[in-house]
C-alpha cells in the first residue's frame, strides 16, 4: 500500500497517510469556508486508522455537532476533518499532502453554500450538499 505524506505551513506537524483514497472533492459548506479562510476547501477522505502525525499534535475546534477539525496551533493550517457519522474516515486536506497533484478531487459539494461571487469553471459534477 502507499504511502503519502504531508503536514501544516509551519512544518511542525507532519503526517502520514497509507492508501488508497476514497474520495476527493472540492468543499464549499460554510463551516469549511469560516475554518480555512476561503471560499472552498479540497478533501481527499482516508481510512482514519490508515492516518499517524510524524510529529507535532493537532490542536481542535468542534466546528459544528458531531465535527472535529484538527489544525495547527501554530500556524492555524487546517489539516484534518472528521465526522461522527463517517467514524472510519479522516479528510485530510489535499494542499496539504506533499504532492497534492495526487488526489485531483472528482466532484464539488456543498455548492448550494457557494461564495455567490466564485464561478466553477470545470466540469465535474456539483451537489447542493454532499454527494447521495
Amino acid at each position: 500500500m502507499k504511502t503519502y505524506e504531508g503536514g501544516c505551513c509551519c512544518g511542525r506537524i507532519r503526517f502520514q497517510v497509507e492508501g488508497p483514497e476514497q474520495f476527493s472533492c472540492f468543499c464549499h459548506c460554510q463551516s469549511c469556508q469560516k475554518a480555512a479562510g476561503g471560499p472552498v476547501v479540497p478533501w481527499t477522505t482516508f481510512a482514519k486508522d490508515r492516518f499517524r502525525l510524524t510529529s507535532g499534535e493537532l490542536a481542535v475546534c468542534h466546528s459544528s455537532p458531531g465535527v472535529t477539525r484538527g489544525f495547527c496551533r501554530d500556524c492555524g493550517t487546517s489539516l484534518t476533518y472528521e465526522h461522527v457519522k463517517r467514524g472510519g474516515d479522516v479528510d485530510i486536506t489535499t494542499t496539504s499532502f506533499d504532492d497534492p497533484s495526487l488526489f485531483p478531487p472528482r466532484v464539488h459539494i456543498w455548492v448550494e453554500d457557494k461564495a455567490p461571487w466564485l464561478i466553477i469553471g470545470d466540469e465535474l459534477p456539483q451537489y447542493q450538499k454532499t454527494v447521495t
